[in-house]
Formats: C-alpha cells, structure tokens, sequence
C-alpha cells in the first residue's frame, strides 16, 4: 500500500466513524472503486488506532472524569455512567466475536452495503424527526444503556454506521441531539479500542512503515475534525445533511452493482 492509499483510507475511515455515513461501507467499497487490493490486517487495525486516538483526546476530560468518579465515589451517582458504557459495549462485543465472519464476507457485499444505506437512512430520518428531545445524560440509565447498545450492534453491517445507529436509538429514546451524539462517541470509544486489540498482535515489525504512519495520523485528524463538526452542528441542526448524503450513496451503489452479481 502506499503511503496515498493509507491517506485516503485514513480519511475515509476516520470522516465514516463518527460522521453517520459508515467507515465500513465506504473501506468495503474504495478498493473496488480505486481498483485496489485489499489494504491487509495491519492497515485495519491503523485505521482503527487512528479513531481511538481521535475519540481519546477529544473526550479526555470526559473520560478522565468518568474513571475518576469510579474510583472516588463507587457508591454514588456520578459512578454509574462508566459501568453503563461497559453494559452498553456488551452486545456490540458479542455481535463482533460471532458474527465477523458475515462481517468480513457476505456483508461486504455492496448491494448488501447499498441497501443498508438506505434502509437505516429511513430509520435515522425518523428519529431525527421524533418530538420532545430534551433528555440529557443524568437520564442516562441500564435500560437505555442497552438499546442502545444493540442499535451498536447493527452496525457490524457495512452500510449501517455505528454512530448513526446509536445516536438514532439515543434520538427514538428521547435524547437531544447533542447528547445522543455525545453518548454515540462514548460507547464508541471501547468498540474501536476492542476492535484495534483484537487484530494488533497480527502486526509483523516490517508493516509499521510509513504508509502506515500515513493512514493513522489521517484517520487521527481527519477524526478529531469530524467530531467537533457533528458536536457543533448537532447542537442547532438536524441529521439531514448526512441522511441526503447515505440515500445518495445508497442510490448509487445499487444502481452501479444491481444484476452484475458482485
């Protein structure tokens, strides 16, 4: 892979994992549009660190005041939220350990991927449509921890998007647009850390070169940018944009692959 090619993946990944428009869909389809092999496990889990990295630094304080608050007042209120994020990781934990395989194989399929976009665009509108959004995170409970855990889940098919299924679920539970996206990114964040470890291992000493270091510091910026856009937007705007953008893609892919059987 060269060091072009890790840019873009890079820029794709980290735009698709937290923008509501699938990083998987659109890593599934780049190679088959760019005509490129397929970039290998080194470069699954560089894109991967890159987003966590992302999320990491963009949420510090958060995180350093939800492990604070665990360690300090287990007793109290305030330490719940970090054993509900590790409640609501549960489900896409699982989704992932049995069903990579379908992940990997009959999922990537791009009218699979195509039709995913716009199904889920539809669900995603009526949330964003959904009346009286105002719960904010002390609302924040076992119960919604696990919905929307499971909406995480869906997003194991390319074409979904993992933080458009959960800031969907947080919106269809009541959440203002800003907090559901805040939750999307908290959940998130031990997902993406799973799903770099799981595969870091794998890593040979002669693939850390630059095209890799390329990939990551795009996926690190290209993600940080992407974050403090959907916190920024999502405080006075709707999801509009982005559902106009998946049924455009969407649209595309199926009119592109439609009886060629790929």
């Amino acid at each position: 892979m060269t060091e072009t090619q890790a840019v873009i993946l890079g820029i794709l990944q980290g735009a698709g994992e937290f923008l509501p428009i699938s990083s998987s869909a659109h890593l599934a389809l780049a190679p088959r549009v760019f005509g490129w092999p397929y970039q290998g496990l080194a470069y699954d889990v560089m894109l991967h660190v890159g987003t966590l990295l992302a999320v990491a630094v963009y949420f510090w304080k958060d995180w350093l005041k939800i492990f604070s608050d665990a360690i300090k007042r287990p007793s109290e209120k305030e330490s719940r939220l970090l054993w509900l994020l590790a409640a609501g990781s549960v489900p896409a934990a699982l989704a992932g350990v049995f069903l990579n395989e379908m992940a990997e194989t009959t999922f990537r399929s791009p009218l699979w991927i195509g039709f995913n976009l716009l199904f889920f665009s539809v669900l995603i509108w009526l949330a964003d449509r959904r009346p009286a959004q105002t719960l904010e995170e002390g609302s924040f409970s076992l119960k919604h921890a696990v919905l929307i855990g499971l909406a995480q889940s869906i997003a194991i098919m390319p074409g979904a998007s993992r933080s458009g299924m959960t800031i969907m679920a947080a919106l269809f539970l009541g959440y203002t647009r800003g907090e559901a996206a805040r939750l999307s990114f908290l959940l998130g964040t031990p997902i993406i850390f799973g799903a770099a470890l799981l595969e870091a291992h794998k890593i040979t000493p002669d693939q850390l070169n630059a095209a890799f270091a390329a990939g990551l510091a795009a996926s690190l910026i290209t993600g940080l940018a992407c974050i403090g856009l959907l916190m920024a937007w999502l405080k006075k705007r709707t999801l509009t944009p982005f559902i106009v953008y998946r049924v455009l893609l969407g649209t595309a892919i199926v009119w592109m692959f439609w009886g060629n059987g790929k």
